[in-house]
């Protein structure tokens, strides 16, 4: 029981670092039509946003053992990821628009050239970052069983985001704007709303948060110039499970694909968990193409 205790936490923690990822691809994908392939590059330029904090900034802040360095990482890798993701968009995807198979590819070229671009700066072999002391450590919730500190704070700051980005879509001008392009785009065009920067600002948006969930990476493991390859199949599945453009949909499935992948894990090996989880979704999609929470139309 322990043991399954455990798993369930590591998916909660999984599919929030999914969930960070997947945000942007569903509403660039909704949106846009766009599949972005270089998704997962943005997110390895968070984790090296962390790293350089670390190595420039942390000496300057009282050290690494603080972690002020490391909380001005964060905001630091969304505003860098999110303005090179709107460069992206205004000098790359904006022209591929209504050509889903050469956005494809071009957004894999990008992905190819960030992935060399960190080689060449960074080197190829897996660096570390340090935790906070803070961070160390976890959460005795009795019978031995640990929580790690670092897994708690990794879902506190993903509920933060998926509360930061609801209240955007609902409270904000910019958020409005965004849902009624969503929709309908001719209609909201006609009523004065500018389609396009629409389309920046939501892509800017999304590569932002893939930057956030990079530099919450960092506490689990070395980073690397692939690291973007791991996870981004997975967030895939999250966006297509989900419902396209659906914020409530996306939660779910991030949920449901991170609980899988470690439960299935348990009485498996990765390879396999992870074989029978796109079995389940594919299945599920047989029986319901819209995903989880489509958006409704009228």
């Amino acid at each position: 029981m322990d043991a399954v205790i455990l798993q369930i936490f590591n998916g909660l923690s999984l599919g929030s670092v999914l969930l960070m990822i997947s945000l942007g691809l569903a509403f660039a994908f909704g949106l846009m039509g766009v599949i972005n392939m270089a998704h997962g590059e943005f997110m390895m330029i968070g984790a090296y946003m962390a790293y350089v904090f670390q190595q420039v900034f942390a000496p300057m802040l009282g050290g690494v053992e603080p972690g002020i360095w490391f909380l001005l990482a964060i905001p630091a890798a969304f505003v860098f990821a999110a303005a090179l993701g709107a460069l992206m968009e205004v000098t790359l995807i904006r022209h591929l628009y209504g050509r889903p198979l050469d956005t494809l590819l071009a957004t894999w070229g990008v992905g190819l050239i960030l992935q060399q671009a960190a080689r060449s700066i960074f080197g190829a072999p897996n660096v570390n970052v340090s935790s906070p002391v803070w961070l160390n450590g976890g959460y005795d919730i009795g019978a031995g069983l640990l929580l790690p500190y670092k897994r708690i704070f990794i879902i506190a700051l993903v509920i933060v985001a998926v509360v930061a980005v609801y209240l955007h879509l609902t409270r904000t001008a910019s958020g409005r704007r965004l849902r009624a392009v969503m929709q309908n785009r001719e209609m909201a065009s006609c009523l004065g709303i500018r389609s396009r920067n629409v389309d920046a600002m939501t892509f800017a948006l999304g590569t932002g948060l893939a930057g956030v969930a990079g530099c919450a990476l960092t506490l689990i493991g070395p980073i690397g110039p692939s690291l973007g390859t791991f996870y981004i199949v997975d967030a895939f599945m999250v966006v297509v499970l989900g419902g396209v453009g659906s914020l409530p949909g996306t939660v779910l499935a991030a949920v449901v694909v991170g609980l899988s992948n470690t439960l299935l894990e348990l009485g498996t090996s990765a390879t396999v968990g992870k074989v029978l989880v796109l079995l389940l979704i594919i299945a599920f999609l047989q029986w319901k193409p819209s995903g989880l929470a489509a958006v409704q139309v009228r």
